[in-house]
């Protein structure tokens, strides 16, 4: 038997002003917090990807792109590169900000009004190393 905390329930839908609180837009923001080292990330956060005025309905191909996308190539260690998405509470408008080293998201939230993180995930990457002589 499978505890009740663990049973799948069905929410009724939320509704603000009318409309559904998934139709709302989105905010997407990826960084790595340990640059340049995890021993010494002095210049975190380095932001790789904004994305705002994401429609609820579908991915971010469709909202706008103030950062554009920069691969994640660590210098020094394991690095984690975290995903943060935010629901904004009304259309408003973003600011790219000014480097993409020393941002900090949750700045970026206060600033924007955009509360707590509605989704967050993160991986781990480390620099390729080269194929060693044999």
């Amino acid at each position: 038997m499978i505890d009740h905390r663990f049973n799948a329930r069905e929410k009724s839908s939320e509704k603000t002003n009318g409309t559904e609180k998934r139709d709302r837009e989105r905010d997407e923001v990826m960084t790595d917090p340990d640059v340049p080292g995890p021993s010494d990330p002095y210049l975190r956060e380095h932001i790789h990807w904004l994305v705002t005025d994401i429609p609820g309905t579908t991915d971010v191909t469709f909202g706008r792109e103030l950062v554009s996308y920069e691969i994640p190539r660590p210098n020094i260690g394991i690095h984690r590169f975290v995903f943060v998405l935010f629901q904004q509470t009304a259309r408003q408008t973003v600011s790219p900000p000014a480097s993409r080293d020393h941002f900090s998201t949750r700045s970026f939230a206060a600033e924007n009004n955009l509360g707590l993180p509605v989704a967050a995930v993160f991986f781990n990457a480390q620099r390729d190393t080269a194929a060693r002589r044999r």
